[in-house]
């Protein structure tokens, strides 16, 4: 039997959490065009990125 969509919803979750850590540990070491590239990410990631994006500074506004 199939999960109910809490859990499902709760795995995207964390399995995204996971992610965004990994993009900010890179993002430390990071080029400009790395920054970049890493911004895309986080856009397709999360509907939150901009505030994310904002906070690490991986774009010059």
């Amino acid at each position: 039997m199939g999960s109910s969509e809490r859990q499902r919803e709760l795995k995207r979750r964390r399995h995204r959490r996971v992610k965004v850590r990994h993009i900010k540990r890179k993002a430390a070491k990071a080029s400009v065009s790395e920054k970049v590239q890493l911004a895309e990410k986080l856009r397709s990631l999360t509907p939150g990125a901009e505030e994310i994006i904002s906070r690490l500074e991986l774009q010059e506004r």
